[in-house]
């Protein structure tokens, strides 16, 4: 059998597992967020500077 304090070890082991793992995954988690926020940003930006280029080469082939 198990003593007390090899006991006690092993739940803290397994706890401090569990409980890295969770925190892990939620600044993981925080990260990608971050990330797809900011490419979404940056895609817009792109679009819009896009559509100013295409406005004006319309203006440009109009005259």
């Amino acid at each position: 059998m198990v003593g007390g304090a090899s006991r006690w070890g092993l739940i803290r082991i397994m706890a401090g597992t569990i409980l890295g793992g969770v925190f892990g995954f939620y600044i993981m988690h925080q990260v990608e967020i971050s990330y797809k926020e900011k490419m979404n940003e940056r895609l817009k930006k792109y679009e819009s500077e896009l559509k100013k280029k295409e406005k004006m080469n319309e203006l440009k082939e109009s005259m």
